[in-house]
């Protein structure tokens, strides 16, 4: 066992009540609890872990004892005075080492005296893909999610028709074993029965002793409007049914919005390119711009230049959290013709030639060029 910091081990300040120290023991033990976790040594150390730092800090004496002394109080050789002179044995109230039995049936409702605890089921996670124009008004989407259900063979035993569990016969029924380790003793789950006590000799065919078997279930998830990529809802109860009875977990549906191929959105904005004529953007009109509603008409102010912002108001995404609509930006986009007929080539040419004497003012920015140029020689 490390000697990290049993404050860190449970995630709680040094200044933590007695109860935020015992919820943060819950949750740990919940998640790192063997039977959660079978099989695997690096849980099984973790979760010793937290149980050492619970017992130490949920204890007055000891916790104030860890406080001055860290680790070093329960320490044996430490001497001094009689809290901690005798090791463990002193430390610990005199007790010919310890096991956690109290902890749980304060905890978990006396799971650890001999009954697997009643879990509540795990959460699930599904993604699902939508476009931005369902993004923007909401709907209704029906998604098939993994879940179980009572085996129709056995009925949810277990065991074979016609016959069933008997005792176990490592725990004796009591679904749990007492395994010492150096000074400690601690009572954990039966490894055969896993903590239900009895011992299926002859498991059913079908859920092969599991007395559920994996199916699937629809579930109808209300997207709302303005739901951005990367957000997710939460169905309370839909995740995976808890085991004897148990609360089931919750679902957790993660939104992606798929690429658009004219919009990208910035919060409730929407944002496009609009390539405009040079005659469009020289003399003004009106043209047509797309919306997620459809099309709308913009006005295109004369002597209009490349890259301007223009903004259709209201035509954005609707907020998830008030009565807020975000705007459409369209940026100009000033466009080069490209594979000219002999006719428009010989009038841009004679344009050019009409425009060579032009003021400088009619070209404002190749008249600020030209002045950056001259500070830079100058």
């Amino acid at each position: 066992m490390s000697n990290k910091d049993y404050y860190e081990i449970l995630g709680v300040a040094k200044s933590a009540s007695d109860d935020d120290i015992k919820k943060a023991y819950r949750k740990l033990a919940m998640k790192y609890h063997p039977d959660r976790n079978p099989d695997n040594k690096e849980v099984e150390e973790k979760f010793k872990e937290i149980q050492k730092a619970y017992d130490t800090l949920s204890d007055k004496e000891k916790r104030a004892m860890y406080d001055q002394y860290g680790h070093a109080a329960f320490e044996q050789g430490m001497g001094g005075a009689g809290g901690f002179g005798g090791g463990f044995g002193g430390g610990f109230g005199g007790a010919q080492g310890f096991d956690f039995s109290d902890i749980f049936s304060q905890m978990f409702g006396g799971a650890a005296g001999g009954r697997q605890p009643d879990y509540q089921g795990s959460d699930l996670q599904v993604g699902v893909e939508i476009s931005l124009e369902e993004a923007a008004k909401g709907l209704k989407k029906r998604i098939n999610i993994p879940t179980y259900e009572e085996c129709g063979v056995c009925h949810g035993s277990g065991a074979k028709p016609g016959t069933s569990a008997t005792t176990c016969s490592t725990c004796h029924g009591s679904g749990t074993v007492h395994i010492r380790q150096a000074i400690f003793q601690m009572q954990q789950t039966c490894p055969t029965c896993h903590g239900s006590g009895k011992e299926i000799k002859d498991p059913c065919v079908k859920c092969r002793g599991e007395g559920r078997i994996k199916t699937s279930k629809t579930v109808e998830v209300n997207i709302p409007a303005g739901i951005d990529d990367g957000q997710r809802i939460r169905l309370s109860g839909e995740g995976e049914p808890g085991r004897h009875g148990a609360p089931a977990g919750d679902l957790y549906v993660n939104v992606h919005v798929k690429e658009h191929k004219i919009f990208e959105r910035n919060g409730l904005d929407l944002h496009c390119e609009l390539p405009i004529s040079f005659a469009v953007a020289a003399l003004g009109g009106d043209v047509e711009v797309p919306t997620l509603d459809g099309k709308v008409k913009l006005n295109i102010p004369k002597e209009t230049q490349n890259g301007r912002r223009m903004r259709v108001k209201g035509k954005g995404i609707k907020s998830l959290r008030s009565s807020a609509t975000g705007d459409l930006y369209c940026h100009v986009v000033v466009e080069t013709p490209v594979n000219l007929t002999d006719r428009q080539k010989e009038l841009l040419e004679e344009f050019e030639r009409i425009s060579t004497g032009l003021d400088r003012s009619q070209t404002p920015r190749k008249k600020s060029f030209l002045d950056k140029l001259g500070d830079l020689f100058d």
